[in-house]
């Protein structure tokens, strides 16, 4: 496997950018930046006032100004404004600044999945898929599950084929949680759970994971866990601080599950990238599956982001909540690549070492590179993301050190305090991507070993 070949970049991010005015005043100098490069901008900053330019034509037939229309959008999505991967990509469009920002790779996928999509569509496979995926893929998860985690599961009446991992945690979500409904997440998360969550007219809670290690604060997280929350939200190996949960933490969520009737929604798509531990997934502690949705996708361990397969592996009471809900927002997903997703899911275990093999070898240029330049950076055991401590450079927060990266250093990373529900609490933090060619991140780390001062 070569995990530096190409340099395409197939995918976006997906990160809301937070309304309240803690990080309405973090963001200014960001806002500033894209208003001279993009007309779309005033929707980012001011959603409820930002108007539209429309033409109309004038008397004598010319086009003429017509009135201004304010953006409109539903009052549960108010408060997610531009993705924050959009605002950083545009500025790093501008300057030129090398991609260390989204997470989606700058090489391709393995040749043997690619053929087998192209032989499934020469093959006619291009109708609607069956609506909870196609007989392969779904015996294909299950296989795989069972190699993970030791548990066997029915492919036609546990696994949902969905839209990517985005898709199945909106199924989930929509699916399992009513207006009202308590979750708990663990910040910094994944954008799409709070937007979710807020569609769903959840109360959202969070629990914060600190640095340097991001562990769960387990006392704290007992004390918020009631008879009144509804499900707990995790993600390991964890986006976007590379933490991976532990055996003693996980059994310590499950107990608390388990006394107070909770069910546990768990993302694990980069359960292949894990470095320094072995993957535990939830679903495996004891007593634990009949209350678990596990949520994974096929684009981070094959490199393949843009064809958006995921899947959601649940005891039948719950699969049909997740199949209610992703049969009115996709109905179905792409069927030659749902044969393709079969293929790869049933490839030698060598192909999962040697990605471990390859990224492992990417973290640690990244890694050493950022440690040079004068970062404090901490420990990743899993995922293909860092974070690092951006104050030894004097910078007041995260989105005044990134917008100062690209324009004056040339790469872009990502301001985290978008991640938290309070931002103060990711403000001295910054997320760098190591999804990309050796050469790719060898130039990065470059610049800023030789630009970046410490104050």
């Amino acid at each position: 496997m070569n995990l530096a070949t190409s340099t395409t970049t197939p995918r976006h991010g997906l990160m809301p950018l937070n309304s309240s005015s803690a990080v309405s005043s973090l963001r200014r100098s960001l806002f500033a930046s894209l208003r001279k490069i993009s007309p779309l901008t005033p929707m980012a900053s001011a959603p409820t006032s930002a108007a539209l330019s429309t033409t109309a034509p004038a008397d004598n037939g010319a086009a003429k100004p017509a009135e201004m229309q304010p953006v409109q959008v539903a009052k549960r999505l108010e408060k997610f404004k531009t993705t924050i991967f959009t605002q950083m990509s545009m500025l790093a469009v501008k300057h030129g600044a090398i991609n260390l920002g989204q997470g989606f790779p700058n090489f391709d996928g393995p040749d043997f999945v690619k053929e087998a999509a192209i032989k499934a569509i020469n093959a006619g496979k291009n109708q609607y898929a069956r609506g909870y995926g196609v007989p392969e893929l779904n015996s294909a998860v299950a296989e795989r599950f069972l190699k993970d985690s030791g548990l066997q599961v029915d492919p036609d009446k546990e696994v949902t084929v969905t839209s990517g991992c985005t898709e199945a945690i909106a199924a989930t979500i929509l699916g399992l949680i009513n207006p009202g409904d308590e979750v708990i997440l663990f910040a910094p998360f994944y954008d799409s759970y709070e937007a979710t969550l807020s569609m769903a007219g959840a109360d959202v809670k969070a629990i914060t994971l600190r640095p340097p290690d991001f562990a769960v604060p387990l006392e704290e997280l007992k004390a918020v866990v009631s008879k009144n929350t509804r499900a707990i939200m995790i993600n390991t190996p964890h986006n976007p601080t590379g933490k991976m949960f532990t055996r003693e933490e996980l059994e310590f969520i499950a107990d608390l599950c388990k006394e107070n009737d909770v069910l546990l929604f768990t993302d694990e798509v980069y359960d292949k990238l894990a470095f320094e531990a072995d993957h535990i997934s939830m679903a495996s502690i004891p007593g634990m599956y009949d209350r678990t949705v596990t949520l994974n996708s096929l684009g981070k361990t094959f490199s393949l982001t843009g064809w958006k397969i995921g899947w959601a592996i649940a005891p039948p009471h719950l699969t049909w909540g997740v199949r209610q809900a992703h049969s009115f927002l996709t109905f179905a997903t792409c069927t030659p690549m749902q044969s393709a997703a079969a293929a790869a899911l049933r490839a030698p275990e060598s192909y999962f070492e040697e990605l471990r093999r390859d990224y492992g070898a990417k973290k640690a240029l990244l890694v050493d590179g950022l440690e040079a330049a004068g970062f404090v950076v901490y420990p990743s055991s899993g995922t293909y993301f860092v974070m690092a401590d951006h104050t030894p450079f004097g910078f007041d927060n995260d989105v005044e050190f990134c917008e100062y990266l690209i324009r004056e250093v040339g790469v872009v990373a990502i301001p985290p305090s978008v991640f938290y529900l309070n931002p103060e609490d990711g403000k001295n933090l910054v997320r760098f991507t190591f999804c990309k060619d050796d050469d790719t991140l060898q130039a990065a780390v470059d610049r800023m070993k030789a630009k970046l001062r410490r104050k």
